[in-house]
């Protein structure tokens, strides 16, 4: 089985501007993202709209395809990246480009998941740890929570706290259950990233602005990989200030 990873970068960012060009102790930080990945996957390639990523990544000897400038998520400009690039692989890993700290395991770990012949789509999840903190990890709408069924598929992805524990009070419940953060990595069957791509928003992807839900609610199974491994995702100026002290 062939596994190619495409990493969709945009310039435009309402937050940060020029994000994936943004330099991290003298490489930008598509280049870390690309580095991070290339060892564990037979291609890489950076899929984007914008000249200037496309210098940088064949600056540093990457490979880069342009993609049309009005994709409303990763998983269309990778569809049309994988398109572009031919055939030849089963499986396309969709890797945040605003993660540089994705680590080989997480990868690794996805790639698993595809051993089992049925298995469509899969993501990664970290189990919460108990006694953290509640705002920024089970009361943080912007750290998407998922439950699983006994299968480990994901049986619901929520900005809220999902599950409610019922009859304790918000304290315990991290002690009382395994409560699971959604890590955005996806990878798909070539063939099941085409489907998707053509299916049109759902209801529940409007209402929690989560797109594996379209995926869900059409009958699509998604297999979670479990990792341990907390990385930095940047989403903002400050995220890098963070970032660059962890590197």
């Amino acid at each position: 089985m062939r596994f190619i990873g495409i990493i969709p970068a945009r310039y435009a960012s309402t937050r940060f501007p020029g994000k994936p060009l943004a330099d991290m102790k003298g490489k930008p930080m598509i280049q870390r993202v690309y580095e991070q990945v290339k060892d564990v996957l037979d291609a890489v390639c950076v899929a984007t709209d914008d000249l200037r990523i496309e210098a940088a990544v064949k600056s540093f000897g990457g490979n880069v395809v342009m993609t049309a400038d009005h994709h409303t998520s990763g998983t269309d400009r990778c569809y049309e990246a994988y398109t572009k690039i031919g055939r030849g692989y089963h499986v396309i890993v969709n890797i945040q480009g605003d993660e540089p700290f994705v680590q080989p395991a997480q990868i690794e770990t996805l790639k698993a998941c595809f051993n089992d012949v049925y298995v469509q789509i899969a993501t990664l999840v970290k189990p919460l740890l108990s006694g953290g903190n509640f705002d920024s990890t089970l009361f943080n709408h912007n750290s998407p929570k998922v439950v699983l069924n006994k299968n480990q598929e994901a049986m619901y992805f929520s900005r809220s706290i999902i599950p409610y524990y019922r009859g304790k009070v918000h304290t315990e419940w991290m002690t009382s259950h395994t409560y699971y953060k959604h890590v955005g990595l996806y990878a798909y069957r070539a063939d099941i990233l085409r489907e998707i791509t053509m299916l049109p928003q759902s209801p529940l992807e409007k209402a929690e602005s989560l797109e594996q839900l379209r995926w869900l609610e059409y009958g699509y199974r998604i297999k979670a990989g479990i990792t341990h491994i907390d990385t930095i995702g940047i989403d903002t100026p400050e995220d890098m200030a963070r970032a660059l002290l962890f590197l």
